[in-house]
């Protein structure tokens, strides 16, 4: 590779420091796991339901007024050990009997910065499971198959899991909706993409693996989701950072074609800074790992302990070992800037969105203090001759404007940017409506132990990567952590009844908002009309000189972003250089 431009250094050192800065601050604050206070209790000992491998146990709770079958564990892939680490996904073998499906399957392999608190028991390869929430039957004479949401979780493609309870399915299905989370392979054994599995592959690839478990998810719930009383063609696909990139790339995969209707995506896309890294990329990281443990063929990578890839892969300070998807001709066969800007990604509604403060002016700045003289100095390494251009883009003239320009910046670098152009092509060539939100409102600190605690670089002047998964999921309760106000569940009532009904329409507007009373049953407060309906929320459309987008705060609005400029601006300048993520 040709010597990087001094520019394209610093961005990369940037861009990857914002990536690791934010991920682990953002990791920091993944969910506690005791049960919703507002009172899921089991009331029946199982649920069975009989799939095309066998029968599976489940458990009856009740959310509310509403019973709901619950199934953890379930294995939608062979396990990928052995012979099939390093292989595309494998169907499952059949059983004999009834399988207990009421506890959490392992967790994928990773040894990421994060502290999380897992449901899932153990950490193992053979981690490819679901959980499927889904009203009982029997309770609704109107009932017929009920639209579905599938969550990706995020975690950097190096870590997270089915389990958290941010992603916990129940008060959704309490909405008469079915809901799934999945596993799938992570970092090294997730995208390692050694030459010599791509010459044994039938298809002449390596890596995507973890991408190419969730299209075999996705086909399990094509083939068996009817069973659990969900519809198999109002399937919406969602994720959050890398669950959110992971959406936008099951967009433009002719795999992942007609297994979905509809897709959201929170704080993350396959586009630059983020873009998908080259095959050639892609097999010189294989390269590097195989050399760092030893290794000279694949028998060998195979025959390794999956504790000594951890540990070779442990080194966070230069990207190459973190792992990343590439356009393998195959699932990507194009990357999806080429795919979406041509219009032949998947013509389906999307909503999209990003929040406030995904990433910290700490991160620019280095550590250095928000003064003017210090942006300056930091703009002008990073951008050099183009930092004039940037400046007016990301002013400093005071104190307050460094930090907010900081922060506007740092958020760009991690995932607005490529958020942006994801929502930008689509609503140009994507023949489909376009939702668009700014996250904004800020989460209470944490408590522990009865003493607040604030991790991350301080202050926090907006709403941080992931703080919206739980007010977007109506899974507040699920985080206890957290000192929760009133505003906290109204903010989510009207966020999660978006959500709720594009899963069900494709469009986040109702007249009427369902069951209101159960979001706030654990304060006690009363229904109040305001409450029930949120604001209209429109389509991406051009209107005074901006794109519309909800503003997503204790009462949302619309308004008009006008950042296009800036993000063209910010375009030319990464596609001058390389993508930060696949520095050597």
């Amino acid at each position: 590779m040709a010597p990087h431009h001094q520019g394209g250094k610093k961005m990369r050192f940037i861009v990857s420091r914002v990536v690791r800065r934010t991920a682990a601050a953002a990791a920091l604050s993944l969910i506690c796991t005791l049960p919703n206070a507002a009172g899921a209790l089991p009331t029946s000992p199982s649920a069975e339901v009989r799939l095309n491998e066998g029968v599976v146990q489940g458990e009856r709770i009740r959310v509310g007024n509403t019973d709901l079958h619950v199934f953890r564990g379930i294995p939608y892939a062979a396990p990928p050990i052995g012979e099939l680490r390093w292989r595309e996904p494998q169907p499952v073998g059949r059983w004999a009997g009834v399988r207990d499906a009421r506890e959490f399957g392992p967790r994928c392999m990773q040894s990421s910065p994060f502290r999380p608190v897992f449901r899932s028991k153990e950490m193992s390869e053979d981690c490819l499971y679901l959980n499927v929430w889904a009203p009982a039957p029997g309770q609704d004479a109107r009932e017929g198959k009920r639209p579905v949401l599938v969550y990706f979780h995020g975690g950097g493609f190096i870590g997270g899991d089915g389990s958290e309870g941010r992603y916990d399915g129940e008060n959704f299905a309490a909405r008469r909706l079915v809901v799934v989370t999945v596993n799938y392979r992570l970092g090294v054994f997730g995208f390692l993409a050694p030459p010599e599995a791509a010459r044994e592959s039938p298809h002449g690839t390596a890596g995507n693996y973890g991408l190419l478990d969730q299209v075999a998810a996705l086909r399990w719930v094509r083939d068996n989701i009817a069973q659990f009383g969900g519809d198999p063609e109002q399937v919406t696909i969602a994720g959050n950072s890398a669950g959110s990139i992971s959406v936008s790339a099951h967009m433009a995969s002719p795999l992942s074609r007609g297994l979905f209707a509809r897709a959201i995506g929170e704080s993350g896309a396959a586009f630059a800074p983020l873009r998908p890294w080259s095959r050639e990329e892609a097999e010189r990281a294989a390269g590097y790992l195989a050399e760092r443990v030893g290794a000279t063929s694949l028998n060998q990578l195979r025959a390794l302990p999956a504790s000594t890839l951890l540990d070779a892969t442990a080194e966070t300070a230069k990207p190459i070992y973190r792992f990343w998807p590439h356009v393998d001709g195959h699932f990507l066969p194009e990357s999806p800037e080429s795919i979406f800007a041509s219009g032949r990604q998947a013509p389906v509604p999307l909503l999209l969105g990003v929040n406030s403060q995904e990433g910290h002016f700490d991160q620019v700045l280095g550590g250095a203090t928000p003064t003017p003289e210090n942006w300056r100095a930091s703009i002008g390494e990073l951008f050099r001759d183009e930092a004039n251009g940037a400046l007016a883009f990301y002013p400093g003239k005071d104190d307050d404007e460094v930090m907010r320009s900081g922060t506007a910046l740092a958020t760009d670098l991690f995932v607005g940017h490529s958020t942006w152009r994801w929502m930008d092509l689509h609503r140009r060539t994507g023949r489909a409506p376009v939702y668009f939100y700014h996250y904004a409102h800020i989460r209470p600190p944490e408590v522990e132990v009865g003493t607040e605690q604030q991790h991350g670089p301080k202050p926090t002047i907006g709403a941080v990567h992931s703080a919206e998964i739980e007010y977007a999921l109506g899974n507040l309760d699920k985080r206890p952590r957290y000192a929760w106000r009133p505003e906290d569940y109204k903010v989510s009532q009207a966020f999660s009844t978006y959500i709720a009904q594009f899963v069900r329409t494709g469009n986040p507007n109702r007249r009427q908002a369902e069951n209101p009373l159960m979001y706030f049953s654990a304060l006690g407060l009363t229904r109040k009309p305001n409450l029930l309906t949120p604001p209209n929320w429109p389509a991406v459309r051009e209107e005074q000189d901006g794109l519309a987008q909800q503003v997503i705060r204790t009462t949302p609005y619309t308004s008009w972003n006008r950042d296009a400029p800036r993000h063209a601006f910010l375009q030319r300048f990464i596609e001058s250089r390389d993508s930060p993520l696949s520095g050597d």
